[in-house]
């Protein structure tokens, strides 16, 4: 992937080497709470979850439940008032020469380019969000988190959440990885953030606060996951299209990391039981479905992923 070819975004926040590690409460330290998000944990936390539930004797069905009935809404004016200071909002200084960092300046800055292009065409304007480096443990508005949680989108601050070292163990874990793998999972988080100020996540957390439940195959989180997939594949539609950066095997890398992380196929490698009233992402199946749909098509309208008939 010749990711060099993007325009750098100036929203990524790196608190890397900050020396943050919480108060005591946060992260696996204290039982903090873990980030709140449109569709639920990370790709990074669903993996955490199975694979912790496993080696306690705990059924990662039973905990993944248990975190989301903790989930609600953060609203989006809490979000704290960034730094003034150019030099401050980029936290400590990194290298010149910083490549993981410039790749995912890289990539958020298409995103950028691509869905302010999108919403230009309907009549309004894109907020994009901001990214957010850190190693080891973090603060968002939605709560302290470590990096066991992976990436996520907080709707409280609007902002994206990853430490580059999931990316490594993507590959460690999973057997995937590469450029633009690590490409679709930002750009996942992003489509969360589409989400957001489009009111998407909004509803599904009032399903949630009316008691309905919207975890298990077909509900209403698995379907907030799949569409932010398939807006991921349309970004990658319109990226490609601009750049022309992709080269052989990337493709391949993207569908191989969704069908890894379907919950499936992770639920099969942690207990050897599929348990579909459990899903909150979707099968594998599903994930490189809807990726491809976005991708073949490029057009949000494809992406409607809550239509009675979608699955």
């Amino acid at each position: 992937m010749k990711w060099q070819r993007a325009r750098q975004s100036q929203n990524v926040e790196d608190r890397r080497g900050s020396g943050w590690r919480g108060d005591g409460n946060g992260g696996w330290r204290g039982g903090g709470r873990l980030p709140v998000r449109g569709g639920g944990l990370g790709i990074g936390g669903l993996i955490a979850v199975v694979l912790i539930g496993w080696m306690l004797g705990i059924s990662p069905m039973e905990m993944l439940g248990l975190l989301n009935q903790q989930q609600s809404d953060v609203p989006a004016q809490s979000a704290p008032e960034r730094p003034s200071d150019p030099d401050a909002a980029n936290g400590p200084a990194t290298l010149p020469e910083d490549p993981q960092r410039a790749f995912v300046a890289s990539i958020l800055g298409d995103t950028e380019d691509v869905w302010g292009a999108v919403f230009q065409q309907n009549g309004q304007s894109y907020p994009a969000p901001r990214l957010v480096l850190f190693s080891g443990a973090v603060q968002s508005a939605c709560g302290q988190a470590t990096s066991a949680v992976g990436p996520f989108y907080c709707p409280g601050d609007r902002q994206v959440y990853i430490d580059l070292d999931f990316f490594k163990e993507m590959q460690v874990r999973l057997g995937g990885g590469g450029d633009f793998a690590e490409a679709y999972v930002i750009a996942h988080e992003v489509g969360h953030h589409i989400q957001t100020i489009t009111g998407v996540s909004a509803r599904v957390n009032a399903a949630r606060r009316r008691g309905e439940n919207v975890e298990g195959d077909g509900g209403l989180l698995v379907r907030q996951e799949l569409q932010a997939d398939c807006y991921a594949g349309v970004w990658a539609h319109h990226a490609q299209a601009r750049h022309q950066w992709l080269e052989p095997g990337d493709i391949e890398e993207a569908l191989n990391t969704a069908t890894a992380i379907g919950d499936d196929a992770l639920q099969r490698q942690a207990r050897g039981v599929v348990v579909p009233d459990s899903f909150s992402h979707g099968t594998s199946e599903q994930r490189v479905r809807w990726f491809s749909r976005g991708f073949e098509g490029g057009q949000p309208s494809d992406c409607d992923t809550f239509g009675a008939t979608a699955l």
